[in-house]
């Protein structure tokens, strides 16, 4: 299974990797892309231990150093990479590969089965930011995904409403199958909640609304605070006056901001599923988010959807929990009693399903 250390698919692919094991799938995890320290730092440093049987063992991971097809500049490099994934398939004798970025299936020949899940797409990204197909710096990369959709055994996507954005931008036979992310839920907190807002993720993605939330932020009297980096790896940024920026946060630490259970917002414009989300409303965070279809399909009936957007009509969805205590609970606890359907095991359940419907039959059997 490919992964990688710079966003939310490292999240997915060691929850994923972990909640397979009970049901008797063992994965190699390939990460492509920068070794960040987050990523030493959650992996400990260790590897699996050939022939250890105990769920909670450390996972079999490989540093590839290949690039990421996102912040590759060529399709060359794409299709190196992948070159390098199938040789490693072969070298680990895999079954089945699963690769999360399904541009690295679109120009090479594969010893097994392959699996896409769709997390992104610059193609759907570009129309959210800027309402257009990509310049052509950025076709290549759409291309590449239409050619890797096309070659997969199999295409997966987080949401029914990407996988439906998927099937209108690439004009795909069928639209991919749909299996929800998963989250493992944190620990019951009794911190008590706190009067103020949050957000996490790419601050610096035009997407992300931030510069409208930072509007937002300017018209409340409790603190609104965001996390996550402020600079994009092509040289996007942006700025903020009136949010607290608590910088590049670690995973213990979101979890500790969320203990409080401050009011969660997303303004965003694209989103394929939204890991942040998912995490604050397993917290018990009221949410306040953006009426796009994937929060429609996830959220309707667990959290405010504000249709208008303004910094006005965000900042009086917030003003309206603040001020309403039984408003607030009820919120967040629909918000944790919605998240309970997206589990870990919900999620591997259904991925093995799709994995053993590609094995031959000589593999099922001996499963």
């Amino acid at each position: 299974m490919t992964t990688d250390a710079v966003g939310g698919v490292w999240q997915y692919s060691t929850e994923l990797a972990t909640a397979l094991r009970p049901l008797g799938v063992e994965t190699v995890l390939a990460v492509m892309g920068p070794n960040s320290l987050s990523l030493r730092e959650q992996e400990g440093g260790a590897q699996r231990r050939k022939g250890e049987d105990d769920q909670h063992a450390p996972l079999d991971i490989i540093h590839t150093n290949l690039p990421l097809d996102w912040l590759a500049t060529s399709p060359t490099e794409v299709t190196r990479s992948a070159a390098a994934i199938a040789a490693l398939a072969t070298e680990v004798n895999a079954d089945l590969i699963h690769l999360n970025s399904p541009t690295l299936a679109a120009d090479t020949r594969f010893p097994v089965p392959v699996v896409a899940v769709a997390h992104g797409c610059i193609a759907a990204w570009w129309e959210a930011a800027h309402g257009t197909p990509p310049t052509p710096d950025y076709a290549w990369h759409a291309d590449l995904m239409a050619q890797g959709l096309a070659a997969a055994d199999a295409v997966v996507a987080p949401s029914a409403a990407f996988a439906a954005t998927i099937q209108r931008l690439y004009d795909h036979p069928t639209a991919p199958l749909v299996v929800h992310n998963g989250r493992t839920a944190p620990p019951p907190s009794d911190t008590p909640a706190t009067p103020s807002a949050f957000t996490a993720g790419r601050l610096w993605d035009p997407v992300k609304n931030t510069a409208l939330l930072d509007q937002v932020a300017a018209l409340l009297d409790t603190p609104f605070r965001a996390a996550g980096p402020l600079a994009g790896p092509h040289g996007e940024t942006v700025s903020v006056a009136h949010l607290d920026h608590l910088g590049i946060l670690s995973d213990a630490e979101i979890a500790q901001a969320l203990a409080s259970r401050p009011i969660h917002v997303s303004a965003t414009r694209f989103e394929p599923f939204g890991l942040s989300v998912l995490e604050a409303a397993l917290a018990g965070c009221p949410l306040v988010l953006s009426n796009i279809d994937t929060f429609r399909e996830l959220w309707t009936g667990a959290a405010l959807l504000v249709a208008d957007e303004t910094p006005e009509a965000y900042a009086a969805a917030i003003r309206r929990i603040e001020a309403d205590p039984a408003l607030r609970t009820h919120l967040g606890e629909a918000a944790r009693l919605r998240a309970a359907r997206y589990t870990p095991a919900a999620m591997a359940g259904a991925m093995a399903a799709i994995y053993a419907g590609l094995l031959t039959p000589s593999l099922q059997s001996a499963a």
